[in-house]
């Protein structure tokens, strides 16, 4: 089951947990308030997977791939590490879904702190269009995803600030009419 937690303000290792002390967890409702779904899975079974699939159907998600962040399987691995957790934001929905490994999606709450999700094998999420959020490696420095878009993929991020895109108006407006 995923974890989700408020972050301390550290710089030290990004693949560290960074719990606040004490720890403040973050429940799957508080997540879906920021527009964020969760979704588990049978990442065993990936291929055949009728859950799967119909998330696919139901939510547009006509395209796929699977990505590998380790050091010995992504080219330009340091550089896109650091791309990855360089705050930002996209136009459409980010969708990925954990097959094997684990790591970190941050994302910022309605008062712009830092709320870190652990993700590992079976966990899918979506983060809306126009959510600040980043993507780390855990310490196991490891991770097989498959990422889904409705559409061709689009790859751009938009680090902060980014808050002249109507995708961050729109999310803008979301966050206060679900306050």
């Amino acid at each position: 089951m995923v974890e989700a937690w408020y972050m301390d303000e550290s710089q030290e290792d990004q693949r560290t947990p960074h719990r606040l002390q004490p720890n403040r967890p973050v429940s799957l409702e508080q997540l879906r308030r920021l527009g964020v779904v969760y979704r588990r899975l049978d990442a065993d079974n990936y291929e055949t997977d009728p859950c799967l699939k119909e998330i696919r159907r139901a939510e547009n998600y006509s395209w796929m791939d699977i990505i590998t962040i380790h050091k010995d399987k992504l080219p330009n691995y340091e550089e896109k590490i650091k791309t990855f957790y360089e705050e930002h934001l996209h136009l459409d929905d980010e969708i990925r879904y954990i097959l094997d490994g684990s790591g970190y999606f941050d994302v910022r709450d309605k008062d712009d702190k830092w709320i870190r999700i652990s993700m590992e094998k079976g966990d899918m999420i979506t983060l809306p269009a126009g959510i600040y959020h980043r993507f780390t490696l855990d310490e196991n420095n490891y991770v097989k995803a498959m990422r889904l878009f409705v559409g061709e993929p689009v790859w751009t991020p938009y680090n902060r600030p980014a808050d002249d895109f109507p995708a961050r108006k729109q999310y803008m407006k979301f966050l206060a009419e679900a306050a």
